[in-house]
């Protein structure tokens, strides 16, 4: 058997290490039909070019592989995150590398879309790092192929629906209001869209001609009367822009001094998010869009999606969205890049149906290597509980990323803050320090057990780790 020593590089590797944008950009990427129909055994009608490094896969792909094996399922966590991150992007694709362009395995990684917010603040991206990294990396870093800008338009689009129908409910009767609901068709009869359905069952009206409901039931039914108070949703943008947390609408002459305060989130904290990265599919998508609460009534009663007629046109904004994006790494293995949910917000993983569609791709062989956002105690848990339930799908191995500058903070080293020099203690030997640290990594390994699953330790090493960290 191969030791580590014996494996030839497939890389030109140099020392000391490039910096990431330099080693991306000095290797020329495959044609990404190469990636899609050899590496992941697509046939050409399953996925649609986006230029020549990036392509999205349709959802029919589920249907063809439907009755094929699962492959191995990985998931990647971490220790309790510090500022400066331990390499979770980094082991998850040099581990899938390793697989597939050293010993020939079936394999795919799975990670999120990253948001411009990190990407253009102190974090940084998230194709990896080194010689372990999503090409090409400045396309993953900005728009990709535009799935975060859609659920911008979605998100903002809600937000506008929501202002809107608070000015008309204002400024109009309840028979203006039926009309504009309900118009007549050119016969001149109404006809309540399905969706108006819905909500007439939850007011408990009982009726599906517009013609039959009393003034009464007019009412209730044209009338969301929402709090403005209790408005929840919010509108987004993907960029870091603190000056836009907090604002006042309603500004403008033509609005009557209906003004309120609300503010900007970072667009991958919208619920929109979280939505896309659950579904299964166009159908489940369309559905929990439609159920998301946005606002509450005056009476307290949650107001959602549905309630305000616009589920369906946040559906068809993400028509394409829904499905993900093939891109491959520096040793040209495959790539699914889907979803960007925060863990600290929602559930931090790449999508369900990434997932789906890798285990069934790469085979009963093959492995899908997933990433956790942030720590495991939020990201890969939130995995188990909230993805895993909403996917039908198991793990097979869990990876508990470490560093020894991470252990040593947690031992009691002193503060890392990112963009500045680290202190003293992160550079030189310090046994004791990497050892109380290490309490925090064997926490994370007790949790991740109890979910029945094998856990594997991966040490992520830097230049600067002192000699005797990684074996205390």
């Amino acid at each position: 058997m191969a030791t580590f020593t014996d494996v030839k590089p497939l890389l030109p590797v140099q020392d000391p290490v490039p910096a990431d944008i330099d080693i991306a950009q000095s290797i020329t990427p495959k044609h990404i039909s190469q990636i899609a129909e050899v590496g992941l055994s697509l046939l050409p009608e399953e996925y649609e070019l986006y230029g020549p490094t990036k392509a999205k896969v349709k959802l029919s792909v589920k249907d063809r592989l439907k009755n094929a094996p699962n492959g191995k399922y990985v998931v990647v966590g971490g220790i309790s995150p510090t500022p400066l991150g331990e390499g979770k992007s980094t082991t998850t694709v040099g581990l899938c590398q390793a697989l597939g362009a050293y010993l020939n395995k079936k394999v795919l990684t799975c990670i999120r879309q990253p948001s411009q917010g990190p990407t253009f603040g102190i974090k940084g991206g998230a194709a990896g790092g080194g010689y372990s990294q999503v090409i090409p990396m400045e396309e993953l870093n900005l728009h990709l192929t535009g799935d975060i800008h859609a659920i911008s338009a979605a998100n903002n689009l809600l937000a506008a629906a929501i202002d809107a129908r608070m000015f008309h409910e204002a400024a109009q009767k309840d028979e203006a209001l039926y009309r504009r609901l309900c118009p007549t068709d050119k016969s001149g009869k109404r006809r309540f869209a399905a969706v108006m359905l819905g909500r007439l069952q939850r007011l408990g009206i009982d009726k599906t001609d517009p013609d039959d409901l009393t003034p009464e039931e007019v009412s209730c039914f044209v009338r969301l009367d929402i709090d403005p108070d209790a408005v929840m949703w919010r509108r987004v943008v993907d960029i870091n822009d603190r000056f836009l947390r907090g604002i006042t609408v309603g500004q403008g002459p033509e609005e009557r001094g209906m003004e309120r305060k609300t503010g900007f989130d970072i667009s991958v904290a919208s619920e929109i998010m979280a939505v896309l990265a659950l579904a299964s599919d166009l159908t489940d998508m369309r559905a929990r869009l439609g159920r998301m609460v946005v606002a509450a009534d005056r009476q307290g009663r949650p107001v959602t999606a549905d309630d305000l007629g616009v589920g369906g046109a946040l559906t068809v904004m993400l028509k394409d969205a829904i499905e993900p994006t093939v891109m491959q790494t520096l040793e040209a293995t495959p790539v699914l890049v889907h979803a960007g949910p925060f863990a600290n917000i929602a559930h931090g993983n790449s999508s369900v149906i990434a997932d789906q569609i890798g285990l069934k791709l790469v085979g009963a062989n093959g492995f899908v290597v997933t990433e956790a956002g942030f720590g495991a105690d939020i990201g890969l848990e939130k995995f188990m509980n909230i993805k895993c339930r909403a996917s039908s799908l198991a793990p097979d191995a869990a990876v508990i990323v470490a560093t020894v500058r991470a252990l040593k903070m947690h031992g009691g080293g002193p503060p890392v803050v990112a963009g500045t020099p680290l202190p003293h203690a992160y550079l030189s030997p310090d046994v004791e320090l990497v050892t109380a640290g290490c309490a925090n990594l064997a926490r994370h390994i007790e949790n991740t057990r109890k979910y029945g699953v094998p856990v594997v330790v991966a040490i992520n090493a830097f230049a600067t780790d002192s000699k005797g960290g990684q074996p205390a």
